[in-house]
């Protein structure tokens, strides 16, 4: 047995994850140990700048020392009651997450994947009940190259060969367009909108490499979804949490879920799905919010968790959503975001190993001049561990980048210092 992870080297351990663990996961050959704001340690003690950001769930930074503390505290009194009996947490937290985002009610789940489920669940029993729909004929559209997760229905509307392949038979019910098709929207619509329950919809889409649609994508899309009365469910649980610059990715420039006086600029989902960054990555936590009308369709023994609404997960969620706001995370974000872009569009005019860079906020990818299939991005995000920062490729071709949004801009031009001179030294 391992008592002293010090004695035991980067090899050992991910041949340790090797022998014992399912191969579910290609990773970088880099363990990690340690973590402080931007930064991260490996078993040798080496530093690296994080710039993925557990896929945007640690936008507060790695052990915020207020979020580390909420969850010690809570930790030391109370950790889980189930939903058998009421807690002390869970209704404070659920009056502050609703008015944080102004929503009427929240359903708390664990995962990014369980938040997904819910809003499908909620959604098809609210076209049931609500919009008369016959039961069983509830459809729900999705839009190509999706990431909502890997559960056997998420996996059933999926465009992933590998997430998909060999793991059906799969989930009825779901129609897929392409993404940033309006037209194919409104089709759709235009034909079985009496049978369309919902639109699932990711505002900016990170596993297919920071797919940013065009502006008027996501109002036109939730217009047309109100036009035939179908529900509009925004998944927010990568670009949620000021990662995108806003407070949601579906507010566009305004950083408070349109509590102020740019609301025209805020798309309001029917249902909001959350989750990563809700803790800071102190924790597993998810939440699902929507209004009376749509969430009453829920009565006891409809759904349900035994670690959802949990106490500690109430008490991390409310202090990691509270950084988020008094750090300004938002507004640092879109400042550093449209510095990193900057420094990479004149990197892609030095070289012809990239092709362009995109994104919003602090999500960002750097599209290679190689086809999906070759290895060239990976062998980049090697070189780039090698001089000191961490990045994942996606998709084959794209490296996306998404630091802590707790970055300073002295931090930013360092890494963008370290990436270009990786990509100028860089031979394939």
């Amino acid at each position: 047995m391992l008592t002293d992870k010090k004695k035991v080297s980067s090899q050992a351990l991910r041949a340790l994850e090797n022998q014992y663990g399912a191969h579910n996961y290609h990773p970088l050959p880099v363990v990690l140990s340690r973590g402080e704001g931007v930064f991260v340690w490996d078993a040798e003690g080496k530093k690296y700048y994080d710039f993925l950001s557990a896929y945007s769930a640690i936008n507060q930074g790695h052990c915020h020392p207020r979020i580390v503390k909420a969850l010690q505290e809570q930790a030391e009194t109370l950790c889980l009651t189930s939903r058998a009996f009421y807690n002390d947490q869970l209704g404070p937290y659920e009056k502050y997450v609703t008015e944080y985002f102004g929503f009427d009610k929240v359903l708390p789940m664990n995962t990014g994947a369980e938040g997904v489920e819910t809003a499908i669940k909620i959604c098809r029993k609210w076209g049931y009940e609500k919009k008369g729909i016959p039961n069983g004929e509830a459809l729900i559209v999705v839009c190509g190259q999706n990431f909502h997760g890997r559960t056997t229905t998420i996996i059933s509307f999926s465009s992933d060969p590998d997430a998909k392949g060999h793991f059906g038979p799969y989930t009825p019910g779901f129609v897929s367009i392409p993404y940033n098709d309006l037209p194919a929207l409104e089709a759709v619509l235009q034909a079985q909108g009496e049978q369309v329950a919902g639109f699932l919809v990711e505002p900016i889409q990170g596993e297919a490499g920071v797919n940013v649609p065009a502006d008027d994508f996501i109002p036109r899309a939730a217009e047309l979804c109100r036009q035939h009365h179908v529900l509009f469910m925004a998944d927010e649980i990568q670009t949620g949490i000021a990662r995108t610059g806003s407070l949601l990715a579906v507010c566009g420039d305004c950083t408070c879920a349109g509590h102020c006086e740019r609301q025209s600029t805020y798309v309001r989902p029917d249902i909001l799905i959350l989750g990563k960054a809700l803790s800071g990555g102190a924790y597993p936590v998810s939440a699902v919010l929507a209004d009376d009308e749509i969430m009453d369709v829920i009565t006891p023994g409809t759904h349900g968790s035994t670690y959802g609404g949990n106490p500690l997960a109430c008490r991390v969620a409310i202090e990691a959503l509270e950084v988020v706001r008094d750090e300004e995370l938002a507004q640092n974000a879109r400042r550093l975001g449209q510095r990193f872009r900057q420094r990479m569009a004149r990197l892609v005019e030095k070289t012809d190993l990239l092709v362009m860079v995109r994104g919003r906020g602090l999500l960002n990818a750097l599209l290679i001049n190689d086809t999906p299939d070759s290895s060239t991005a990976w062998d980049l995000c090697v070189a780039l561990s090698h001089n000191g920062l961490l990045a994942k490729p996606t998709h084959g071709n794209i490296i996306r980048f998404a630091p802590p949004l707790v970055m300073t801009e002295a931090q930013l031009e360092e890494c963008c210092d370290i990436i270009e001179r990786t990509i100028l030294e860089f031979r394939k």
